[in-house]
């Protein structure tokens, strides 16, 4: 991995922490010196070492990130603690344990932080009576909008998510996709530094997601810090490459989704190779012990290979030596389906 390759991080399994009110661990000394606990994260939205407790089930553990303006993916299952974390990152619950710090500041305590992120929650609580523009028109008024305003900053709010023909609309007419556009239209009234927003591609139809993808893409290249959970690997792929994954509460990796494959080096990668002569490339690449195994399927071979640089250094020349043509080479386990799956169910 060359010094441009973005920075990929996997988290070793985390022992649970006990319940609030027990008494904490001793600090650790290595027998080269004391323990030096890791250095304070920071960045737009700033995670270090946070825990979250209900009682003795524990919703977040000792997660730590940071993430600075663009598009960031939180990618989990549900039940992983996106949620969790997503009602401490804007204040809304405090953390067990650890600290959160958004734009630099406690976002539980400081109000004019809290003025400055935009929230599009998971849960569809509108007000079915209103129209779209005199919901947004309420989201910018319990924001402090000036009255001068409000009615200007609802119609920019509502065009940005194509709902300005709708206007005048009740929202309890709306489709699911069109109720999730104006929560995202609501949290974009107070023109925030960072928006959080929590599933907010559920429900919309393929024409709607790309606009609500290039939308939040258009608001992280203006200088916004947009962080967006979801428990669809394809959603994922097409925000961004940034991507942070937790399970169980946990933070199991982050970086960039393409090179979270490197973390999977244990296991051999899977290449479909198309020929015009797949069993005589096959015997070839057996006997030059560049894979470890091979299935013949519909005029294609799938390979397996432990050192994929090797493979891809002599796969030309040896197709060349044979007089084979070489027609395909297909990655089949570089996708972020199968990363999701290495990092969070072990397989």
């Amino acid at each position: 991995m060359n010094d441009d390759t973005p920075a990929v991080t996997a988290r070793p399994a985390a022992v649970p922490p006990p319940p609030p009110g027990a008494l904490p661990s001793p600090p650790v000394f290595a027998s080269s010196g004391p323990f030096v606990p890791p250095p304070t994260l920071t960045g737009m939205i700033a995670v270090n070492n946070v825990s979250k407790f209900y009682g003795s089930v524990v919703a977040v553990s000792d997660v730590s990130f940071a993430i600075d303006e663009g598009v960031t993916a939180l990618l989990g299952p549900n039940g992983a603690g996106k949620s969790t974390l997503f009602r401490m990152l804007c204040g809304l619950t405090p953390a067990s344990r650890g600290t959160l710090r958004v734009l630099g500041e406690d976002p539980r305590r400081n109000r004019d932080v809290r003025g400055s992120i935009g929230l599009v929650p998971q849960q569809d609580a509108l007000f079915d009576h209103l129209t779209a523009i005199d919901f947004v028109t309420v989201a910018a008024r319990t924001q402090g909008i000036d009255a001068a305003d409000i009615d200007r900053v609802a119609h920019w709010a509502l065009e940005q998510v194509d709902l300005h023909d709708v206007g005048t609309k009740p929202v309890g007419q709306f489709s699911k996709g069109m109720r999730q556009r104006v929560k995202v239209a609501a949290a974009l009234v107070n023109d925030p530094r960072v928006l959080v927003l929590d599933e907010p591609l559920t429900g919309l139809d393929p024409v709607q997601r790309r606009r609500m993808i290039e939308l939040f893409h258009r608001l992280g290249d203006e200088g916004r810090c947009v962080l967006v959970s979801s428990h669809v690997l394809d959603e994922v792929a097409r925000l961004g490459s940034n991507v942070l994954v937790v399970a169980q509460g946990r933070l199991v990796a982050s970086g960039d989704y393409r090179d979270l494959r490197g973390l999977m080096d244990d296991r051999p990668h899977r290449i479909r190779l198309g020929s015009s002569d797949p069993r005589r490339l096959a015997t070839a690449l057996v006997g030059r012990g560049l894979v470890s195994a091979l299935t013949l399927h519909d005029g294609h071979v799938v390979v397996e290979s432990l050192d994929v640089d090797a493979l891809g250094r002599q796969l030309a020349p040896i197709a060349v030596d044979l007089g084979v043509r070489l027609d395909e080479v297909h990655p089949l386990d570089d996708d972020l389906e199968s990363v999701f799956r290495y990092l969070v169910e072990g397989r």
